[in-house]
């Protein structure tokens, strides 16, 4: 049997694949690097792909529920050699050629393909795309009717001891859990909705502790300082459809909760910040706009490239973490993203958005960003900038650099460096720090071990130490040299 394509974007001919050439490495379904047809994966590579294998799976099928385009008829020259399904083991393996009868099998389920092009690119959050390499967003993946249903989710518990004298400890439950369905709607055209939810309101308003990051509130009054803020119940409402156009496909997204075209993929769904426990104390500076309520995204998605428009509303969510808010369309962002090859996924993008802050309501803010993502053999990595410019007000820059290694099937090291020039770390006006900007810094690097948990369900057990860079204006506040530790133990679904 053939993997199931529930995505959407242009369909090659029945017939027309014979052409393909057996060149460049493949990656399988959930993402993993299976290397040339003369080669064996190396220890890394083994260890992403055992953990996309559900022994358990009788006939499964991997599907691509993933949007975006599909290789024009006949023009698949260039792309990778196609590898054979296993269909007891529901994977790809590698070094082994798809024959002529696999390719056309496809065809005998409507609107079934092989995998996006080349594997070029992974869908990230929202409309944004990751390295292929590093895979689609990993699941339990099944067809029901005529609906490919992807599943995703964790659960995420942590213990954290934020060093200094504004640090704290805390331990606190993370979790995301977001499902997909995507048919064919005929004609060249294709439909996908999709949903996220959180439980993270149930850690409290005041969110969880995390030393110089900033945003948001937890009282509609107070800022949250050295704390980061809980998502939100609903973190995506939305729909997105995919007409064929030319050698891509046009799109059209949006809901009234959703992610415009703003920044890289957000954190929690690039393959660099996989273990990390804390989000990014730059978080408001790359990819805050992750849950926007009211979102329409316009763009056309080619094989490596993409462009896109959004209107949106700019206000960050309130305190009201389970409640949904009332929609507008009062801001716009633009985006660019280059995918040249399964390694590399490059994006420019810049927006203005309209009183993002609850608590300044007068500011408005312009945000570019650019980044670079890579991932292979098992490594994963980001390099992103950002300059935020209040209206009125300074611009405020950001550095943020991460690395995940998958060394074998159970261990990996990661790390997250950041620099940030702030000026909300001491709010009250009555102090003399009151409204200058300091530029921090963080380094925080830690050891997962993962295990495979019944069904599809993995473990992975681990922690990650911090340490930071601040001017001495602030070690009154901060002390000289804190360090803050992290113990945490995430069950995710096929990760």
């Amino acid at each position: 049997m053939m993997p199931m394509d529930a995505t959407t974007g242009p369909r090659p001919e029945p017939g027309k694949e014979e052409g393909v050439k057996h060149a460049e490495p493949q990656t399988s379904a959930g993402g993993a690097d299976l290397g040339s047809p003369s080669t064996s994966p190396s220890p890394a590579k083994a260890g992403a792909q055992s953990r996309n294998l559900d022994p358990h799976a009788q006939h499964a099928m991997p599907m691509d529920t993933t949007t975006g385009p599909r290789p024009a008829p006949g023009k698949q020259g260039g792309a990778p050699a196609p590898t054979h399904m296993m269909p007891d083991m529901g994977m790809a393996m590698p070094g082994t050629p798809a024959t002529p009868h696999d390719l056309h099998a496809g065809h005998d389920m409507a609107g079934m393909t092989m995998l996006p092009f080349d594997g070029a690119y992974g869908e990230g959050s929202g409309t944004s795309r990751n390295p292929g390499n590093a895979g689609q967003m990993l699941g339990e993946h099944r067809m029901l009717g005529q609906w490919g249903v992807m599943l995703h989710g964790y659960l995420w518990g942590t213990y954290t001891d934020q060093g200094g004298p504004r640090g704290a400890n805390m331990a606190f439950v993370e979790s995301m859990a977001m499902l997909s369905g995507t048919r064919d709607l005929g004609t060249g055209a294709r439909l996908q909705l999709r949903t996220m939810m959180s439980l993270e309101p149930l850690i409290g308003k005041a969110g969880y502790p995390n030393l110089f990051a900033t945003g948001e509130t937890a009282d509609g009054v107070n800022p949250l300082i050295d704390r980061q803020h809980p998502h939100d119940l609903f973190m995506e409402l939305a729909a997105r459809v995919d007409v064929d156009a030319g050698k891509g496909s046009a799109f059209l997204y949006g809901g009234p909760v959703a992610e415009p075209a703003l920044g890289p993929s957000a954190f929690m769904h690039r393959a660099s910040a996989t273990y990390e426990p804390m989000a990014p104390i730059t978080h408001h500076w790359f990819d805050s706009t992750h849950i926007a309520y009211g979102v329409i995204t316009a763009g056309y998605a080619a094989p490596r490239w993409q462009i896109e428009a959004s209107a949106f509303r700019g206000r960050e969510p309130d305190q009201y973490r389970w409640a949904i808010e009332r929609p507008s369309l009062d801001s716009w962002s633009v985006r660019a993203t280059w995918t040249p090859s399964p390694a590399w996924a490059v994006q420019a993008s810049h927006g203005q958005l309209k009183s993002p802050e609850q608590l300044e309501a007068f500011r408005n803010e312009r945000r570019t960003t650019a980044s670079v993502q890579y991932a292979h053999g098992g490594v994963a990595t980001l390099l992103a900038y950002s300059a935020k410019h209040k209206l009125p007000g300074r611009v405020l820059s950001a550095w943020l650099a991460e690395v995940n290694w998958d060394i074998n099937r159970h261990d990996t090291l990661f790390a997250r460096g950041e620099s940030v020039a702030n000026d909300e770390l001491f709010p009250d006006p009555a102090s003399p720090l009151h409204d200058q900007k300091f530029r921090v810094g963080k380094l925080e690097g830690g050891y997962a071990y993962r295990l495979p948990l019944a069904g599809p369900f993995d473990l992975a057990l681990g922690g990650a130490v911090g340490v930071y860079a601040k001017p001495k204006a602030l070690d009154q506040a901060y002390g000289t040299f804190p360090v803050s530790f992290s113990l945490f133990a995430k069950v995710s679904l096929a990760r």
